[in-house]
């Protein structure tokens, strides 16, 4: 794969590096990518299962297939840095995101402002990968998440109501889960088209 990252510089990923995962490197710059789900269904999430059993299987099924195409996945660096969990382990164990990708954006644009979030430690020591990106806009319009942010880029489309983290970040009711699920596939469904007319 090859594109242009912001400065101009051609971002090449290839797997011919050390291990079978894509490989980056230019000048200080090195890492290793896996892809990684950017939306869930929380199918088989235990403290959702009172909440999902009172949905049809079709319908959570439903919701996760078609979570699952292309636009519901990122590459973020896989390789760890100074110990630290990797960005796709941090917000999966974070209880403050649970895995939400609305809410790692959220993080990921104040790192660019230099603000703290419940993923600033970690996104601190991949500082190096976000810089390719020189900034939160760069970063978004490279990885076509623009049907996640603001026009101006200044802030996120939450999937459900943001209480600047403090809320519990899953769905406590058969109407909230649905109202998410929603707002997940309206979002997965529009990078999936700007995906394509990338191409």
């Amino acid at each position: 794969m090859i594109k242009s990252l912001p400065s101009g510089a051609l971002l090449q990923l290839d797997d011919a590096g050390p291990t079978p995962h894509l490989y980056y490197k230019s000048g200080s710059s090195e890492f290793r990518f896996s892809s990684d789900a950017i939306t869930h269904s929380y199918k088989n999430t235990k403290r959702l299962a009172h909440i999902i059993g009172q949905i049809p299987n079709a319908e959570v099924d439903e919701f996760y297939f078609a979570a699952s195409t292309i636009g519901g996945y990122i590459l973020f660096p896989s390789n760890r840095v100074k110990g630290v969990m990797t960005i796709n382990g941090a917000r999966g164990c974070n209880q403050k995101i649970c895995d939400r990708f609305d809410l790692t954006l959220e993080c990921i644009r104040r790192h660019y402002l230099g603000k703290d979030s419940p993923l600033a430690p970690t996104l601190r020591q991949y500082a190096l990968f976000f810089d390719l990106f020189d900034n939160f806009r760069g970063y978004v319009d490279f990885s076509l998440l623009n049907d996640l942010v603001a026009d101006d880029y200044n802030s996120v489309r939450f999937y459900m109501f943001f209480n600047d983290f403090e809320a519990w970040p899953l769905p406590n009711s058969v109407a909230a889960y649905r109202s998410y699920r929603d707002s997940v596939l309206e979002f997965v469904t529009a990078r999936n088209q700007r995906i394509e007319n990338s191409l």
